[in-house]
């Protein structure tokens, strides 16, 4: 069992920075491939980024823009937000699992999310 709690969401300017972590506790942190995804209001749950060991993955609209990381010391990954729009404007929720790194169904564990609100 992993559980996940996402942590620094909150409401910035367009253009603007904002940094979200995800803090696991459970067994074998390091194995899982690491996901963020987000969803709007009346939109899916969509894939973000993701980190699987030191590979990382995006998301062609996040491309360049947004960097994930993960310290598995800390038990921790984290989601460096750069440059957002409205349009980044979802809950964010961060996943753990080992079947897929785009795929939601891939994902076994999840966090309760966080909002992030990018103003124009």
């Amino acid at each position: 069992q992993v559980q996940l709690v996402e942590s620094g969401g909150g409401l910035v300017q367009a253009g603007g920075s904002l940094r979200l972590s995800c803090a696991a506790s459970g067994r074998a942190f390091s194995r899982y491939t690491l996901g963020w995804f987000r969803q709007a209001p009346g939109k899916e749950r969509e894939f973000v980024t993701a980190i699987d060991g030191s590979t990382t993955y995006y998301a062609e609209s996040v491309q360049g823009r947004f960097t994930i990381s993960r310290d598995n010391a800390e038990n921790t990954v984290y989601l460096q937000m750069a440059s957002l729009k409205p349009e980044d404007t979802a809950v964010y929720y961060c996943a753990a699992g080992d079947r897929d790194i785009v795929d939601i169904r891939g994902y076994d564990y999840w966090g309760q999310g966080t909002q992030v609100t990018v103003s124009s």
